[in-house]
């Protein structure tokens, strides 16, 4: 496996654990740290920063969504994600054009969005202060049901806007051949 595609994993796992056990504490410099180094060294703002912001937004809102639903609780009073969580959306994108580029099939991607967002949501509220008020079987499976569909959306955007960056590049080429 390409040293690139395992740090993608590692950096990954270590903004979710930043996140997670630090919540909106001087913690988030972890995950923001990550988000550098990705772009840095993984891949490029140019490259993936729509996808990152997209997903960081859309992202914020659906679990936004689900908190008015009441699938989790947060301390606190406020109708929005705190940012610990947003991010976690973040840098989830970072991942879909490397080390979750296998489930790009829209119905692996179901699978795996069904079986592993629900068991990485009840590890978070496991360690974080988070509350599930519907309990944790009617939790599962919303965001099972959820993330059948929410994992297939997101490659269909890295798609989306890896296509957009290829076409952008073969303009630039032939605009200025001898840069190539």
């Amino acid at each position: 496996m390409p040293t690139k595609l395992i740090a993608n994993a590692v950096l990954f796992q270590l903004g979710w654990f930043a996140a997670i056990l630090g919540g909106s504490s001087v913690w988030l410099l972890i995950p923001l740290a990550v988000l550098l180094v990705h772009f840095t060294w993984i891949s490029s703002w140019a490259a993936e920063g729509k996808l990152v912001m997209s997903v960081f937004f859309a992202g914020a809102a659906l679990d936004s969504f689900l908190m008015h639903l009441g699938v989790f609780d947060f301390p606190g009073e406020s109708d929005l994600v705190p940012l610990w969580l947003a991010l976690l959306w973040a840098l989830l994108a970072t991942t879909l054009n490397h080390c979750l580029a296998w489930t790009r099939r829209w119905w692996l991607a179901a699978g795996v969005g069904a079986i592993a967002a629900p068991c990485s949501y009840l590890a978070g509220a496991a360690l974080a202060d988070v509350r599930l008020p519907l309990g944790t079987l009617p939790s599962i499976l919303i965001l099972a049901a959820t993330w059948a569909i929410v994992l297939p959306v997101l490659h269909g955007f890295a798609h989306l806007y890896r296509e957009q960056y290829r076409q952008r590049l073969a303009a630039e080429q032939q605009r200025n051949p001898a840069r190539s």
